[in-house]
């Protein structure tokens, strides 16, 4: 535990030297530094995992931010979007948040200064489309004469976002005459690539669309609902799952148990996928006894078709 503390000191919002914060803003920063993930039994493969980082700042008039990038559009996968730094883990990383840490670092230049950006908590991992296990890491900068520095490799902008608007379908900022029509906030039920059933993929404009900035969807949208939900206290003013969408665990346990990419890896490492919890067995103590019952019905009507 020592250790720990010394690679990660604790943070104390009040005794941190921050800027005027609202009221929403601090409650927030206070809800996100006390979360601790629910603990899980899943063992996944190193190989198969990556990091991204929720960096988070305060803006001129109190309002917590967000920042986001667009990846080059020379990158080979998701070239051009709107993303979180971050990336797959590696040998040299101490923890998952080093991983993330380490990432945005080497894409825009944030500094691994704990008493500068220091971590407020590590949410519970995302299962990504490309077959990684991705866990998000929130961070607050609380120095605001930081600079970026663009590895132009893989990114060629960063820009801000409120984080408070992935929890309204209503725009947060001033919507532009060509973008009238379109709606700040959308979604579509898709079929998982793991486990059988719909998941519903969320999409937010920036506002910077016109621009040629990407919205923000996919995982990156999951993640900052996630993590907007926390510590703002509510959820979404929007339906969050489709009907019957199994959770998260569930998809993680079902793609660690049935995936073949993920039991090469898993083996490879010493993991019996074999041991992975049934999905059926795993619930989300978060949701509503209705919606708990209704998604393990589901995720064992997904085992019997194997």
């Amino acid at each position: 535990m020592k250790l720990l503390q010394f690679h990660r000191p604790p943070f104390d919002l009040n005794r941190a030297a921050i800027p005027q914060l609202t009221t929403e803003s601090r409650r927030c920063i206070q809800n996100l530094a006390a979360y601790r993930p629910p603990k899980s039994s899943l063992r996944f493969p190193k190989s198969r995992s990556a990091a991204v980082l929720v960096a988070v700042f305060i803006g001129r008039m109190g309002d917590l931010y967000v920042l986001l990038s667009r990846r080059a559009s020379s990158l080979r996968t998701y070239a051009g979007d709107t993303a979180l730094p971050g990336g797959k883990w590696e040998d040299r990383d101490k923890s998952f948040e080093w991983t993330a840490r380490r990432e945005a670092f080497e894409e825009i230049g944030l500094p691994l200064d704990y008493k500068k950006v220091p971590t407020l908590c590590v949410l519970e991992p995302f299962l990504a489309g490309n077959r990684l296990v991705v866990t998000p890491v929130i961070v607050l900068i609380l120095d605001n004469t930081l600079r970026p520095i663009l590895n132009q490799a893989e990114v060629t902008a960063l820009f801000s976002h409120p984080l408070n608007s992935f929890l309204h379908s209503e725009p947060p900022f001033a919507t532009e005459p060509e973008m009238l029509e379109m709606k700040h906030h959308t979604y579509m039920d898709i079929g998982s690539n793991t486990m059988p059933g719909k998941v519903r993929m969320h999409t937010f404009l920036t506002g910077r669309e016109a621009g040629g900035t990407k919205p923000i969807f996919g995982l990156t949208a999951s993640i900052l609902i996630r993590a907007a939900a926390i510590g703002y206290g509510h959820e979404p003013d929007f339906e969050l799952y489709a009907p019957d969408q199994p959770t998260m665990e569930q998809r993680i346990a079902f793609a660690l148990r049935y995936d073949p990419v993920f039991r090469e890896a898993e083996i490879a490492e010493g993991i019996d996928p074999d041991k992975t919890p049934d999905p059926a067995s795993l619930v989300d103590s978060s949701q509503p006894d209705a919606e708990v019952k209704r998604r393990r019905r589901n995720a064992r009507h997904a085992r019997t078709k194997l």
